[in-house]
């Protein structure tokens, strides 16, 4: 009986290497009928299912296989390997510390153990495995890679890259590798040598998931557009095709089309952050005031603490209970100790699995969580994949939809998502009256008094300004620039130095567009109350296309710049126009490139017409809702309770029209 199901199981495997599945797997069936318990052939038909991420039924032949034989620590690894595909790492850490326990000499279960701590996000147990498994072995390049990823989750992320740099010298062609050290770079801010890694990248393995966006947007950072236009149209075809081409974030810059956001989201969320089958919407006792929590990672000095600061002081806390869940960090800003005053509580998951994170939202029984990142920064998707909430939102960080079946609702007006493109959201449209930006009118301008000296800016003649990332300055947009300087004679651009090539290649860029690139003036960053100061020598802000200005407009506005705007047709594209129309200035929104310029012109050449905006602004900035941080809250809270108010009467998420709530003189 042996020897039959020993010969049949070496017909499996010879089929299996010919490329035939199906017959491989009626051999395997086989040679298991007629010896149940033949531990090879359990570890192996596991490890081809599991290769056909068939991973629920690998699992039940690869649990028989470790009953069976508790002595081998391969098939603990193999158990273990299958329970990690199945997102169970709690499950498969007790398989891997088996396998270290029965084979300590095995790098391979060392490494295999270690991502799994990293899984758990606990790094520095995963850096002692990874330390012992290239240790066994110093040509690990795999373990080396990984322990890479170990370091930049402590954010060590010099240590990191020349941990994966070391991967790459003993393996060029691991392209996990070449990927992950782009991504650090990024986060490094160094761009160009983040940009040379996805390129080598894509040389190597041309379809890598996402690397053609990263290298996209990659350049974007520091404004190099040789070869964009090809880059463009792929990724637009690879996204017709169902392709993993590009994160929604970068896509964002690029994409005019709602429709191709969209499907880059759906793509993208189904890929890395599926809704998990096995989990159903708790549902939390009624309480006596309504809990919500916002989990983000920007708790601190950041765009959308800045924005929303105000509203989460100003929330009714005799309807609402307050949760911060805060994958970031505390940086003991003066708006961190603002937010966390607001908070009846400030819980840390930066350390977190989502797992864990999850489980701890649902111990405060919250009732509506809300998203304040989606596919930004520290984000973390992956928890909201896991329902821990009745009620999920998408709110203020993200200007497009997550994509995704567990997420009811997004926050917007009717600027930014106009009712015919409801259907490009997967999410609930809930508008808000005017504007679904937040603002908050106790930010800080500093009264130092900035000369234009102290900022290389010209003793005379009018200053143009955009403060936006570099990565939202296409070509399109910075032709446009080009033309309006050469119509003003005695005008400068001024824009944030991001990186240090931005400057260096803009300037090349106008250079060849016949404007003196001495007239491109760069910023650095400074502390942001003296930043907004540093707006009053400015004259107009002109914004971007196809992703505007969002926190920056409001800056600009709250400091008495007037933003002049085109409307485009996605929501990043939208929300400056939104802005102004809720500061009272629609004068300043425009519906084409040409009325563009020529507008930008006009208010150059014509002072006193620029001088009567200003004045508009500096009067309405204060009397019209865009700063009204109290109106604002208040209409915030209207639609939460709208939305807590239809799942407690059992009704489905449904388009809300928030409640206009009466200004309070």
């Amino acid at each position: 009986m042996s020897s039959s199901a020993d010969q049949t199981l070496h017909q499996a495997l010879s089929t299996m290497r010919a490329g035939d599945p199906a017959a491989a797997e009626r051999l395997f069936r086989r040679t298991l009928d007629l010896q149940p318990k033949h531990v090879a052939a359990l570890n192996y038909f596991g490890i081809f299912l599991a290769r056909l991420h068939r991973f629920e039924e690998a699992e039940q032949y690869m649990r028989l296989a470790v009953q069976t034989d508790a002595r081998s620590g391969a098939t603990f690894c193999n158990y273990g390997l299958i329970l990690k595909a199945l997102k169970r790492p709690e499950d498969a850490l007790t398989q891997f510390n088996q396998a270290v326990r029965i084979n300590p000499s095995s790098a391979e279960a060392w490494n295999d153990r270690g991502t799994v701590f990293n899984d758990l996000r606990q790094f520095r147990e995963a850096i002692v495995d990874f330390g012992e498994a290239t240790r066994l072995d110093p040509n690990y390049a795999t373990a080396f890679y990984n322990k890479g990823n170990a370091l930049a989750g402590l954010k060590l992320f010099d240590e990191s890259v020349a941990t994966y740099d070391h991967a790459l010298a003993l393996n060029p062609g691991l392209a996990e590798a070449w990927a992950a050290r782009g991504n650090v770079l990024h986060r490094l801010k160094r761009h160009s040598e983040a940009a040379i890694s996805f390129a080598k990248l894509l040389k190597l393995r041309p379809e890598y998931p996402y690397a053609k966006g990263m290298l996209l947007h990659l350049k974007m950072m520091i404004c190099d557009w040789s070869g964009l236009d090809a880059l463009i149209n792929e990724i637009e075809s690879d996204l017709d095709l169902g392709k993993l081409s590009a994160d929604p974030f970068g896509w964002q810059a690029v994409s005019s089309s709602p429709r191709s956001l969209q499907r880059c989201a759906e793509l993208y969320n189904a890929d890395q952050f599926p809704a998990d089958p096995k989990i159903t919407p708790g549902r939390p006792p009624e309480h006596k005031k309504i809990r919500i929590g916002y989990l983000g990672d920007c708790f601190r000095e950041q765009a959308v603490s800045y924005l929303l600061v105000g509203v989460l002081e100003l929330a009714d806390k005799s309807r609402f209970e307050l949760y911060g869940f805060d994958n970031g960090w505390d940086d003991g800003s003066e708006t961190r100790k603002r937010v966390n005053v607001s908070l009846m509580e400030m819980i840390d998951i930066s350390s977190r699995n989502d797992t864990s994170a999850a489980a701890i939202i649902r111990e405060r029984e919250i009732d509506i969580l809300v998203n304040l990142n989606v596919y930004f920064g520290e984000h973390r998707t992956g928890v909201f994949a896991k329902r821990p909430a009745p009620i999920q939102v998408n709110y203020l960080g993200f200007p497009a939809t997550l994509g995704a079946s567990y997420c009811d609702y997004i926050i917007a007006d009717r600027w930014v998502i106009p009712s015919d493109d409801r259907d490009y959201y997967t999410e609930k449209v809930v508008y808000l009256p005017e504007c679904y930006q937040a603002n908050d009118n106790k930010r800080t301008i500093s009264a130092r008094d900035f000369s234009r000296a102290q900022c290389d800016l010209p003793a005379n003649g009018f200053v143009f300004c955009c403060f936006n990332n570099s990565f939202k300055i296409t070509p399109e947009v910075f032709d446009r620039w080009m033309h309006i300087l050469r119509k003003t004679t005695d005008s400068v651009l001024w824009l944030i130095e991001d990186n240090s090539s931005v400057a260096a290649n803009l300037r090349e860029e106008a250079k060849a567009r016949g404007v003196d690139p001495d007239r491109l003036i760069f910023a650095k960053r400074i502390y942001p109350t003296e930043h907004l100061a540093r707006h009053r020598l400015a004259d107009l802000f002109l914004d971007t296309l196809p992703y505007n200005a969002h926190t920056t407009a409001s800056d600009a506005l709250w400091a008495g710049l007037p933003v002049l705007t085109q409307l485009g047709s996605t929501f990043p594209g939208r929300v400056a126009a939104s802005l102004l129309n809720a500061v009272g200035l629609p004068e300043l929104i425009v519906s084409t490139p040409q009325a563009y310029e020529d507008l930008a012109i006009e208010l150059a050449a014509n002072p006193e017409k620029l001088a009567v905006i200003k004045r508009k602004l500096s009067k309405n900035r204060l009397t019209m809702p865009l700063f009204d941080t109290g109106l604002y809250a208040r209409r915030l809270d209207a639609a939460y309770a709208t939305m807590y108010g239809r799942y407690r009467a059992g009704l489905l998420p449904d388009h809300i029209d928030a409640e206009r709530v009466p200004r309070a003189y």
